[in-house]
This record gives structure tokens, C-alpha cells and sequence, in this order.
């Protein structure tokens, strides 16, 4: 089993993780490394659940927060072992997400007596579809591993706080015709064509910027996808119109299929796909501390992440991590080296200092 050596500086513990390879499903070697680590440390409970690992603080502070990051990677596409050059660490995962799980063990193993209760959740499964996903499966079946006053997630925001995130919709919209010969094509319907109004709508579409918080949040409503036709000679009798809803964390998935068949009164909706989002949640005092920490700046989420999660709980939650998003997933993955020391700097100083 490799081993952890969580007194190597934070940069030299992101290369040990990223050259632990993870792809999703596979994460038994990384989770035994992390729970191995982990129990070495005297100041810490951990429990395991699957390749799931969680380790606690039980100093009796006023607050707690969780601080989660995901183990397992997408595949390998020729990007391992890391690699570190002019400091930039190469590598799959470096960016999505271990850094950010360095940065996690780094202050497990360091901040003994933090100034906030802590709870540390390495979890498996986040690359892939969301009945695997190891946070879902803590929050049903251990939700007093995850209960906390406030959550850290971190996934690549180019370390920077992006606060909640806003939720996810995709419908099919479907218009019905009637088959014919293409030869004698008045005597059928085109259900391509029926779908031009559809298109018109959505080209029409004004978006929602509603204002959380603070936070600009920008919904969107577009076609992502049009499926019909049965053959070249054939009218077709059908044809589906896929559209993406993200919609701001002020609308609970009831509201946003509520507008959504709104706005396509008169055509058949289904809908295929829903995620909601998660409220920035600034206005609490652990978050409000921590925004402070990090220098005042914050930006609105504009993806979905599993801050939902807590936002399921009750807790308010953001996404704070090292990496910029837009290299998660490709074969040049990285992240830069400041990144990660500057996100272990600010954490550290926050659950050390006199940050309230």
C-alpha cells in the first residue's frame, strides 16, 4: 500500500496523491492510503464507509465546519505520473481534485487545536453518475458525520471563493406529426418543423439575474440537442428538442419545472435530469469569518457542484480550491503550485488566527 507522508510540503503531498491512480470505482488503494495517514493522528476520530473517509475534531467548539474533497479521478488519458515544471504540477487530478485533497490532509495532520471543530470527508465516486456519489450516500446514511455549521468544498476555483452554486434542469421538449412519403409530403406533418417555435422561444429567452447575497447569479434556458427523423425518403412524426435549464439557487426544483412548463405552454415536457442549487449562505457568521480570511472577494458558482449537498442539510457551503476549473478532465491537466499554497496559507490562517 502506498504511503503517505503528510509531513512533505503540500506540493510534494499533491504529486504522491496524483501519482495514486483513482479513476472512479477504483479508489481502494487512495482511501486505504488516506485512512492510513489519517489514523496516525491522534487528535482525529476516523470512520470509513466504502472508499469513503472521514476524520473529526471533538474539541467542543462553538462551530464546526466540513471540509470535503473527492478522491477518484476520470480516466487516465496518458497523464500520469505527475509531473512538476516551473511551477506548474502536471497531472491527472492535480487540478480536479488533489490539490485540494493535499491541501485537506495538510491541515488535518497540522492544525491539532483549530479555533472551529473540523470534519474532513475524502469521498469516492463524484465523477460519475450520482447514485455512486460517496457524499450523497454519507448525507443518508451517516448524516451526523456531515452535520457542521458550515462547508468548505474543494474543487478548482482557481483559489478564490465561489459561493453556492445554481442548479441543473434538462428537459425534452417534443412535437408530434404525422409520417408520410417525403414525395407526398402534404399528406403527413413535419414534427421538424413544428420544433421552429420551439427554437424561437428560447432565442427570445431574457435571462434572470437575480442578486443573492450579493452575488450577480446568470440562469440560462438553450438547446443543447435535437433528436427526430426516421429516413431520408420519411416525414417525420417527431422530433425532441433537449434543453438545459440552469437556474439560481433562489429557485427550488419545483419553481424551476414550474417555469419551465410555463414556458413551453403547449408542448409535451419531460423532464429528464434535475439537480438543485445551492444558496451562498453568507450571511452566516462562519462564512462571513471565512470570507474575511480569504480577502473579501467572492464570486457566484455558476456550474453545479456538491455544495448541494449541504445545501440539502442546511448548510451553507462554497467552493474554495486551487486550479482553474477549464483544465479539470483534459490530458494537460494541472495546477499551479501557488494555488495550492495559497489555499493550505489561508486555511491555515483561518482556523489558527483570531479570524472571527
Amino acid at each position: 500500500m502506498p504511503e503517505l507522508d503528510l509531513s512533505a510540503d503540500v506540493v510534494t503531498l499533491t504529486q504522491q496523491l496524483v501519482d495514486i491512480s483513482s479513476v472512479s470505482h477504483h479508489e481502494q488503494e487512495i482511501a486505504d492510503a488516506v485512512e492510513g495517514a489519517l489514523r496516525a493522528l491522534g487528535h482525529l476520530s476516523v470512520t470509513r464507509r466504502g472508499h469513503t473517509v472521514v476524520a473529526r475534531t471533538e474539541l467542543g467548539r462553538d462551530e464546526r465546519v466540513v471540509i470535503a474533497g473527492h478522491l477518484d479521478t476520470v480516466p487516465l488519458n496518458d497523464n500520469l505520473p505527475a509531473r512538476l515544471e516551473d511551477g506548474v504540477l502536471h497531472g491527472l487530478g492535480s487540478c480536479d481534485m488533489k490539490g485540494g485533497d493535499a491541501v485537506m490532509l495538510k491541515l488535518a495532520a497540522d492544525v491539532a487545536d483549530p479555533n472551529r471543530d473540523l470534519t474532513f470527508i475524502f469521498y469516492e465516486a463524484e465523477e460519475v453518475a450520482s447514485v455512486h456519489n460517496g457524499l450523497r450516500k454519507l448525507t443518508e446514511s451517516d448524516p451526523d458525520l456531515v452535520a457542521a455549521d458550515f462547508a468548505i468544498l474543494m474543487e478548482p476555483s482557481n483559489a478564490s471563493v465561489e459561493a453556492g452554486c445554481q442548479g441543473t434542469m434538462r428537459v425534452d421538449v417534443r412535437t408530434t406529426g404525422e409520417r408520410a412519403h417525403s414525395a407526398r409530403s402534404w399528406k403527413g406533418v413535419n414534427a421538424i418543423h413544428l420544433a421552429g417555435p420551439v427554437l424561437a422561444r428560447l432565442s427570445e429567452y431574457t435571462a434572470r439575474t437575480p442578486e443573492i447575497d450579493g452575488l450577480t447569479y446568470h440562469e440560462g434556458l438553450n438547446a443543447t440537442a435535437i433528436r427526430g427523423g426516421v429516413a431520408g425518403n420519411v416525414i417525420p412524426d417527431e422530433c425532441v428538442v433537449e434543453v438545459n435549464f440552469r437556474f439560481a439557487p433562489d429557485r427550488s426544483e419545483a419553481d424551476a419545472e414550474a417555469f419551465v412548463r410555463d414556458f413551453f405552454a403547449g408542448y409535451d415536457v419531460t423532464v429528464t435530469d434535475m439537480a438543485a442549487g445551492a444558496l451562498p449562505g453568507l450571511d452566516r457568521p462562519a462564512a462571513q469569518a471565512f470570507v474575511r480570511a480569504v480577502g473579501g472577494e467572492v464570486n457566484p458558482k455558476f456550474g453545479w457542484t456538491d455544495v448541494a449537498q449541504f445545501t440539502k442539510l442546511g448548510i451553507a457551503a462554497v467552493n474554495f480550491g486551487p486550479g482553474d476549473p477549464t483544465y479539470a478532465h483534459k490530458q494537460d491537466e494541472h495546477v499551479p503550485t501557488e494555488h495550492i499554497e495559497r489555499c493550505e496559507r489561508i486555511l491555515t490562517q483561518w482556523l489558527t488566527g483570531d479570524v472571527r
